[in-house]
């Protein structure tokens, strides 16, 4: 069944995002102060938290907003900034602005320059599941599973229920109705106080009839509030449909982009561009966010063997429908790898200096700090208190490929009708390093673009008048632009 209808929120049509996570962005502790695995000093049911020391962080991002909107988005999308223990999705208080970042003061400056220039705000909901040390679960496990307190939270037996397997992230009983509530409480105070919409993490998690109702008030409150949900698997568009949310997060199409990519094998992206499609003819799922790196991946341009091909993957987030979502630091290269232990998002989560026009210095300083002798890097799994700095793949490369992104989203702004362009294969030309995508715009089958790949060592003719062309091995190594007419090796190029 899905959830009673509604109109999208008519901004998120031409909406381009710049994804931050603001805890390792802002270069704060990787741990609450206060707080430890036991929980010490943290609040104990029915008691207060005793007020934090505020350091105020959050401030840094106001120098990187021009940045946003030079390099073509018009949404700041923030992963965590709530009172946490360590990384922001171990909440213990969704009313407070996390104390290594700021206070009330600074998100209210925030959202205030935001909107100063046209930029929407998004925050990022953790509501699936809390801190172990959160207050509602210290009373639920005080009071026991059969107990109205109880009652919030999931059990496994006698012990609270650990999302996915971890025990300090327990999961609220989002079907009930104090719980219910609560989310609806928070989410409209935080839309009151200026935000445009919220990122649903681990929605996945629960039914989207759970959802459903949560939604649905929200929204009868916050019309224009944009609701992106976190869905990894199953059936997208049924699943945006039930829960009242107005896009998904399309992991299947970044798993198709990187490993086609790192495979040369377009026939796999292929398949999943008509995936894709199909998708959003679908009810419910014509607003998927598109991406190619974000807080929980490893970064795009170390998913690549040939970093020449990050200029392919570069096009495809520009221009292909959905919404695309740019992670911070992709649109200069950055470069680190998502292990699978504790502390392996550390590296895809790093700081970032306060001026955009000092990134370049700051990443060479710190590959100089690991080269020298007595500066090493930490070793693997070595607990850390700080975030790591911002790597690149090449600090030459790093302003074209900048440049690279801000060519190709301008040509997303040029034309808007890409949002909702069907996208098809010409399968009689698809090659495993060759495939020609045609777009064509929304009741208008005579204006179609193509936008051709090629992942081969020599350049090809373009099928059709170029209109934008990008060689990835000018980007990365500056050898100079490909003849005109043609679609480089290792590039693209739009035609009409």
């Amino acid at each position: 069944m899905n959830a009673t209808a509604h109109p999208e929120p008519a901004w998120i049509r031409e909406a381009i995002c710049w994804q931050v996570y603001p805890l390792g962005f802002c270069d704060a502790p990787l741990r609450r102060p206060g707080t430890d695995d036991a929980g010490a000093d943290a609040p104990r049911a029915g008691e207060a938290a005793d007020a934090p020391e505020v350091a105020h962080r959050l401030p840094r991002l106001l120098g990187w907003l021009d940045h946003l909107l030079g390099l073509g988005a018009n949404v700041l999308l923030l992963n965590p900034v709530f009172d946490s223990v360590s990384h922001g999705y171990d909440t213990l208080d969704h009313h407070r602005i996390d104390p290594r970042l700021g206070d009330d003061e600074d998100f209210d400056a925030l959202v205030a320059a935001c909107h100063e220039r046209g930029i929407r705000l998004v925050l990022d909901g953790v509501f699936n599941h809390v801190s172990a040390q959160h207050p509602l679960v210290r009373q639920a496990l005080a009071a026991g599973p059969d107990s109205t307190a109880g009652a919030r939270i999931r059990w496994a037996g006698d012990a609270p229920y650990g999302f996915e397997g971890n025990a300090d992230l327990v999961e609220l009983n989002l079907a009930e109705p104090s719980v219910q509530d609560m989310v609806v409480e928070v989410m409209g105070h935080w839309l009151d106080r200026g935000a445009d919409g919220w990122r649903l993490d681990a929605m996945y998690a629960a039914s989207a009839e759970t959802w459903a109702p949560i939604l649905e008030r929200v929204r009868a409150a916050h019309p224009e509030a944009w609701i992106l949900g976190e869905v990894i698997h199953g059936d997208y568009p049924a699943f945006a449909a039930a829960s009242g949310a107005d896009s998904i997060t399309q992991y299947e199409l970044w798993k198709a982009i990187w490993s086609a990519l790192h495979d040369q094998n377009l026939f796999e992206l292929a398949h999943a561009l008509g995936r894709h499609q199909g998708f959003r003819d679908a009810a419910g799922g014509g607003r998927p966010l598109v991406f190619v790196g974000n807080h929980d991946t490893t970064r795009i341009a170390s998913q690549l063997p040939d970093g020449r091909d990050l200029a392919v993957a570069l096009a495809l987030l520009a221009l292909l429908p959905g919404i695309p979502a740019i992670y911070a630091g992709d649109e200069f290269g950055a470069a680190a790898v998502k292990e699978e232990r504790a502390g392996g998002d550390d590296a895809i989560r790093p700081y970032f200096p306060a001026d955009p026009a000092e990134v370049v210095a700051a990443a060479q300083s710190a590959d100089a700090a690991v080269e020298s002798a007595d500066a090493a890097a930490p070793a693997a799994g070595t607990p850390l208190s700080t975030p790591l700095p911002l790597r690149l793949l090449s600090a030459d490369a790093a302003p074209r490929i900048l440049e690279v992104h801000r060519r190709l989203l301008g040509l997303r702004r040029r034309e808007p009708w890409l949002a909702d362009a069907a996208v098809t294969v010409r399968e009689e030309t698809l090659e495993n390093n060759w495939a020609e995508l045609v777009l064509t715009p929304p009741g208008d089958e005579t204006s179609p673009l193509t936008l051709a790949l090629n992942l081969s060592e020599e350049d090809r003719p373009a099928p059709g008048a170029v209109i934008e062309q990008v060689s990835g091995a000018d980007m990365l190594d500056g050898v100079g632009p490909a003849p005109d007419g043609t679609v480089p090796a290792h590039g693209v190029a739009v035609v009409r």
